[in-house]
């Protein structure tokens, strides 16, 4: 015997010996949820809901559940001798005929009063069985290595399937009663009479735009545009702090985590360092300009400010991925494992032109756009949260008389405004005034332009220009530059400018 032959042959006698394991199921559930549907096809209904063909484990018992179904539904009686005719006559089950055994499954069926636990056992086994399926193209893949699907594709399409997989993993759906519905109204109506501002949605902390918006509603696709200098990602910035420096969190019956007022932020900082954005952040709260602080023109008492607030910053849940280019798969695939691991009721996108689609790169521009934005909309449903996405604006807005933006100015492609359940624009005149200004001051028009400034100095134009769930119209706001900080206007005469 060669060594090859000798190495085998114990081997060849441990398999002979060893208990191949065999995927989760359970026959007997199976064989009692058919059998009390065959004697009382109301069992059908009762896991009719969440319980397909495909999650029986047996073949027989699969078509078996599929036949009665069909006849159930089209308002016929389903029993061991209307099935059988649907069956193949000669195929056996051990000794029995399909027509003996389906005889058996009914005579030994108790009652249907376990039909829906038996079904949630077939079910919650059928899950079982998808997570092995999961497992094993996990490995078969990442053994193959194909060339068109590199690792990190490969972990951004497991992740898909998992989080799929958990939230298709439920026993819910389908209709409710109209007390059902009712109920959960008025649950809302409660949560936001409990909620700090009586919101129904998440408060941005800016009160005059909560006012026009209701807060950011669940799912919503809220883009929020500006062409470069008006202060779009300080106007992101704000937002996503106030909502994740009010968060308070309150523990669900099953010990699940819920925010009652603010939430757990994550921030897509395509354009700017998790430093730089952070500088920002400390900046607004410390009231110690920005540019003081990257220059370390500070005092001492400054520095301590600085200190105070990043201790507490420390506690905020607001997380930062500040990884530049990124697609829109990869993107989702991070929401998804942040809202499984931390929690996530708001996410921030600095800016959809730094996307990449998921494509191939032969596509242009603006479907590779649409498919980001169709991509984010889909995402903010997935993960029932709202999604502040940032977009640049085209340079036709420099070359008209009024420079105030409008829905044809989305860069790049329609579907930004056709896909966004809120649009804002971010407009500062002050920006455009000031680049005015007359080179002598002894110019009769320097009078003229000194009260304009005067007039938009310090404000902002947050205009919304559209909204799914509510009206149009334009929210006039103060503006700190040197903080980059957006706040509600302290003095009511500024309502006077408002367009």
């Amino acid at each position: 015997m060669n060594d090859a032959a000798r190495k085998l042959a114990p081997l060849a006698k441990d398999q002979a010996d060893q208990h191949y394991r065999e995927a989760p199921n359970n026959l007997e559930a199976e064989q009692a949820l058919l059998g009390a549907i065959l004697v009382n096809n109301d069992a059908f209904y009762r896991v009719s809901d969440f319980l397909k063909p495909v999650h029986l484990f047996e073949p027989l018992h699969r078509r078996i559940f599929e036949v009665a179904g069909d006849i159930i539904r089209m308002g016929k009686t389903a029993n061991p001798v209307t099935i059988k005719t649907f069956l193949k006559a000669d195929e056996k089950v051990g000794d029995l005929t399909v027509a003996q055994y389906l005889a058996r499954l009914a005579a030994e069926a108790v009652s249907i009063i376990n039909a829906e636990d038996y079904g949630r056992a077939i079910y919650d086994l059928a899950l079982r069985r998808s997570l092995i399926t999961i497992g094993e193209d996990m490995v078969n893949i990442a053994y193959d290595a194909p060339l068109d699907m590199p690792p990190q594709s490969q972990i951004e399409d497991a992740e898909r399937r998992l989080f799929e997989l958990a939230e298709t993993g439920r026993y819910d759906g389908g209709f409710q009663s109209f007390n059902d519905a009712v109920a959960l109204a008025i649950d809302m109506a409660g949560a936001a009479f409990e909620r700090d501002g009586s919101l129904s949605g998440i408060s941005t902390g800016i009160h005059s735009l909560d006012a026009r918006m209701g807060g950011l509603q669940r799912s919503d696709l809220i883009v929020l545009a500006g062409r470069p200098g008006m202060g779009k990602t300080s106007l992101a910035t704000n937002i996503a702090y106030n909502i994740a420096a009010s968060y308070e969190g309150e523990v669900q019956a099953d010990g699940s985590m819920k925010a009652k007022n603010g939430g757990v932020v994550g921030f897509y900082s395509l354009e700017m360092s998790s430093e730089q954005l952070a500088t920002r952040i400390i900046s607004e709260q410390t009231e110690v300009s920005s540019s003081k602080i990257r220059r370390g023109d500070i005092s001492e008492a400054d520095f301590e400010k600085l200190v105070a607030c990043s201790q507490m910053m420390q506690k905020v849940p607001l997380y930062i991925d500040q990884t530049g280019g990124i697609s829109i798969a990869q993107l989702s695939a991070r929401a998804r494992r942040l809202k499984r691991q931390r929690g996530l009721d708001v996410l921030v996108v600095d800016y959809i032109q730094l996307m990449t689609g998921s494509g191939k790169s032969s596509e242009n521009r603006v479907q590779e756009i649409t498919q980001i934005t169709t991509g984010l909309k889909a995402l903010g449903k997935e993960l029932n949260v709202p999604i502040i996405a940032l977009s640049q604006l085209s340079r036709q807005v420099e070359s008209r008389e009024d420079k105030r933006p409008q829905l044809s100015d989305l860069r790049e492609s329609g579907s930004i405004e056709q896909d966004a359940d809120v649009v804002l624009f971010v407009f500062r005149e002050e920006y455009y005034v000031k680049n005015m200004e007359p080179r002598d001051e002894f110019d009769p028009k320097y009078e003229e332009w000194k009260m304009k400034m005067e007039q938009v100095k310090g404000t902002a134009d947050v205009i919304i220009a559209k909204q799914r769930h509510g009206p149009t119209g334009t929210v006039k706001l103060a503006f700190q530059s040197e903080f980059t900080r957006f706040t509600d206007l302290a003095d009511p005469s500024f309502t006077q400018y408002e367009h």
